[in-house]
């Protein structure tokens, strides 16, 4: 099958990303998949809320097993954000609960934000020291 250049740029876009800026692109996605279910839980499309709550579920497993809580000061609680936005999300889809999937997206809104700030004073960070 022939990759169309949508799928072919992102492979490469991830392929040749840095660990944070991958990082970045995940909680964008899970913000992407929490407004997602939102916007179809407002309009009653209850199997696409679905889907998307279960992607954005998968999103945080993966970034709740691939997080070492120890090397890092405040990792113990960035590992409890993750359990609880997990099964606040897992409670919003099994409830079809709007409120709380808009809890959620805000949840992951600031997580996303904070990320994006580590990103960019990682990125920072050597050009600040070479100086």
């Amino acid at each position: 099958m022939i990759p169309t250049a949508r799928n072919a740029y992102m492979q490469n876009s991830v392929s040749t990303a840095s660990p944070a800026r991958l990082l970045v692109m995940l909680v964008d996605r899970l913000v992407l998949d929490v407004q997602r279910a939102l916007d179809a839980q407002h309009v009653d499309d209850l199997p696409e809320a679905h889907r998307q709550l279960l992607h954005a579920q998968d999103i945080v497993v993966e970034l709740r097993s691939t997080l070492k809580p120890e090397l890092f000061a405040g990792g113990q609680q960035l590992a409890s954000l993750y359990d609880y936005l997990f099964n606040q999300l897992v409670a919003a889809n099994v409830r079809k609960d709007a409120a709380l999937t808009e809890h959620c997206l805000g949840l992951v809104r600031d997580l996303a934000d904070t990320w994006k700030q580590a990103a960019l004073q990682a990125a920072a960070a050597p050009t600040a020291a070479s100086a």
